[in-house]
């Protein structure tokens, strides 16, 4: 592939949420470094706004339960892909449904690179037996390798990050006024292993509410995490709710302004870390040792459970796995010390 004339390559993510949002920062190194290419982005429509300020990009959104449903769907999908006049193919998800797109594409003539998962170095790592407790490539290096097989340079770079949105009207409302701090807190998780016990997390709220030095945002969705959320609202007077209240564009104008994010192993702490925000993690049954900590965030912002006491951690990559009596793995993690690294990463 000749690399001084324009290009446009497709690049496909289609979920989950975080893993799309660390695509960010490996796709403003390539682009930063590669400035002849056009991005063509194959996502499902809720993400679209993850790629709103990214330049020379476009988002080709598939709704995989209506438009491009099954195997006839996949076809029509490559059919309609093809008239962008793509040059290549950089898979990013790599998993059944872009297997088949792949094998629609065969006989084109255009590279279509998947990523390498890593699944054995992961499987070694959160095996319950015999475990090989070693830091594994990040999700971000996977992504950058990808572009790096088809020719293209990418060197990833704490910079290579979105900057700050604008608010509108409505997000405008949601800012500190006068000086506090602005901490975004998501206490959800996909999985019940990966989610700090909701006592200890509103003890971690109280004692950040009563130092009088912060507003506190609090991010979640869906009809379980709402009257949770609003209940925290109701309970602490510098606390407030966006769950439900903002579309996701809108939240993510502003998770960029955030002072702080506070999440567990999940998606927001990704979308903060995109834009550069500081980010703390909350690690249970998971670990970062398996690739997906959010972008340039230091070692210390990652609080993670005891494991003296729970060796076999981490016991699954997604948090969906792990023996009995690891359920209370997170508890290992004291409020006392989640405040201290908040008052810490904020002074």
């Amino acid at each position: 592939m000749d690399k001084s004339k324009d290009e446009s390559l497709l690049v496909i993510r289609l979920s989950a949420m975080g893993d799309v949002a660390m695509t960010v920062p490996v796709l403003l190194s390539l682009l930063r470094l590669n400035p002849q290419l056009r991005l063509l982005i194959l996502t499902r429509p809720f993400f679209a706004p993850i790629f709103r300020d990214i330049p020379n990009t476009e988002v080709f959104k598939a709704d995989f339960k209506i438009s491009y449903k099954g195997i006839p769907g996949i076809l029509k999908l490559s059919k309609d892909l093809k008239h962008h006049s793509i040059s290549g193919v950089a898979d990013l998800h790599n998993v059944l449904r872009t297997k088949v797109l792949k094998t629609f594409f065969f006989g084109s003539g255009l590279p279509f690179v998947q990523i390498d998962k890593g699944r054995k170095q992961k499987k070694k790592l959160t095996r319950w037996r015999d475990k090989d407790i070693t830091r594994l490539k990040s999700t971000h290096e996977r992504y950058a390798d990808v572009f790096r097989k088809m020719g293209y340079k990418v060197e990833l770079n704490p910079q290579d990050i979105l900057r700050r949105r604008s608010l509108p009207e409505a997000p405008e409302n949601w800012l500190s006024k006068g000086n506090k701090k602005l901490i975004g807190i998501a206490p959800f998780a996909a999985f019940e292993g990966k989610m700090y016990p909701l006592d200890l997390m509103e003890e971690v709220i109280k004692q950040v509410n009563n130092t009088d030095k912060y507003k506190i945002i609090l991010f979640g969705g869906g009809s379980k995490e709402i009257p949770v959320l609003q209940g925290l609202e109701e309970q602490f007077e510098h606390c407030l709710s966006a769950a439900g209240q903002l579309t996701f564009d809108q939240e993510l104008d502003l998770i960029s302004n955030l002072n702080l994010m506070v999440s567990m192993d999940s998606g927001n702490g990704h979308l903060a870390a995109m834009f550069g925000i500081p980010v703390l993690t909350l690690w249970g049954i998971t670990h970062p040792y398996a690739g997906f900590a959010p972008y340039a965030q230091p070692p210390e912002n990652s609080l993670l459970a005891d494991r003296d006491q729970y060796p076999l951690i981490p016991t699954s990559v997604y948090g969906n796995k792990y023996p009995g009596g690891y359920e209370d793995a997170m508890s290992t993690i004291d409020p006392e010390s989640v405040v201290q690294r908040i008052l810490e990463i904020t002074s």
